[in-house]
């Protein structure tokens, strides 16, 4: 059975890209304040579930064809590798550094290492919650 729910469709991509905005925001802001990678992560899942409440699973797929097994493997990578990473440099595992670098558009910003480690997370909490979501989805 197909609904066409043109109201619940249109809201939807304009509060998708809303929490989605605000789930970047909450990202970057992580290692200056509450946030990060495993509460970007969840949000960014949220408005994914939200795309396929409004759509069904296959319009999803077709606008986003993301294999989320791979996306959790990446992030793993990222997350393991920032903490390996630091034995490289004599340093105890998970030691963040920092710098301020220029961007032409941005100015100057302070970029970290904690931001790959929230990467990893961010990656694989997305993942994580969209295989387990695709999984009970497909199940009939």
């Amino acid at each position: 059975m197909k609904y066409n729910d043109i109201i619940l469709q249109t809201v939807t991509k304009f509060i998708s890209f809303l929490i989605f905005l605000f789930a970047v925001y909450i990202f970057f802001n992580g290692h200056q304040e509450p946030g990060g990678g495993f509460i970007g992560g969840l949000m960014t899942s949220a408005v994914l579930v939200l795309l396929l409440l409004a759509f069904d699973m296959e319009t999803v797929r077709r606008a986003l064809p993301i294999d989320y097994k791979l996306m959790t493997a990446i992030g793993l990578v990222f997350a393991v590798g920032t903490g390996v990473g630091s034995f490289f440099f004599s340093v105890p595992f998970l030691s963040q550094t920092f710098g301020y670098f220029h961007f032409p558009v941005l100015g100057e910003l302070e970029l970290t290492t904690t931001l790959a480690f929230d990467l990893g997370v961010y990656l694989v909490v997305i993942g994580t919650a969209m295989t387990i979501i695709q999984t009970i989805g497909e199940d009939k």
